[in-house]
């Protein structure tokens, strides 16, 4: 990413709703439709700025591996489990160690070869072990925020499915997420591309609009896993070897 983009996810990820509605919906995911033993080995790849780290370390002991050097120190700085160098998909590192849960968040749309990463990944499951990862959705939703960001493409339910498959990894679960605030987006994309102006920052909306969007956001850990949503702006699967 750039570099203003990971000051102001260093900034903004413990306060800006869409980080912490984010967090509530993966903790739920990995509670109640993962529930890995109070033990388990967990990896995150691509660990940006630790954000993650504190919840991911209520369900088991937590390495991390991030390619910036920026990045990864302030990850560090945390004091959360072992964060070190690595990069998807051919430097995973932490001695060739199998993981219990992987967690890949809003990480494999930065990677070129997003298969082979998946497959490096697949490779460093426990027995039994599981990959979660979410990735932003809907390929027409394009804007500046991917350009910021880097990213080399947005997924749809059926090439994540393929991408999984061809990595030799079943999918046994998947979804779409951040589904209630999609028509909201969907009206700023529009005003944005009618305007010619893109999304210069991502800071935090006033203390009011913060609070409701996160609650309205976080509203969907309820849902996943019970109730299909068909569509939204992001996509998350479970993945078994």
């Amino acid at each position: 990413m750039d570099r203003s983009a990971y000051a102001s996810l260093r900034a903004q990820e413990g306060t800006h709703w869409w980080f912490v509605a984010r967090r509530a919906i993966l903790e739920t995911l990995i509670s109640r439709r993962i529930a890995p033993r109070r033990d388990a080995h967990i990896l995150e790849a691509g660990c940006g700025t630790g954000g993650n780290l504190a919840m991911l370390s209520r369900h088991g002991r937590v390495d991390a591996l991030e390619y910036d050097g920026e990045a990864r120190g302030i990850a560090a700085a945390r004091g959360i489990g072992r964060v070190e160098p690595g990069r998807l998909p051919d430097t995973i590192g932490f001695d060739g160690r199998c993981y219990d849960l992987i967690v890949l968040l809003d990480v494999l749309e930065h990677v070129e070869q997003d298969r082979e990463a998946l497959a490096a990944l697949r490779d460093r499951l426990a027995p039994g072990g599981r990959i979660l990862l979410t990735v932003p959705a809907a390929p027409w939703l394009w804007s500046e925020h991917d350009v910021l960001h880097h990213h080399k493409r947005r997924y749809t339910a059926a090439s994540l499915h393929a991408v999984a498959r061809d990595a030799g990894l079943q999918v046994h679960e998947k979804g779409h997420f951040n589904a209630l605030l999609f028509p909201v987006a969907i009206l700023v994309r529009a005003v944005q591309r009618l305007t010619g102006r893109g999304a210069a920052t991502e800071a935090a909306p006033p203390t009011s609009l913060n609070t409701l969007l996160r609650h309205v956001f976080a509203t969907e850990r309820h849902l996943l896993g019970r109730v299909s949503l068909p569509f939204g702006l992001s996509l998350y699967a479970i993945l078994t070897a």
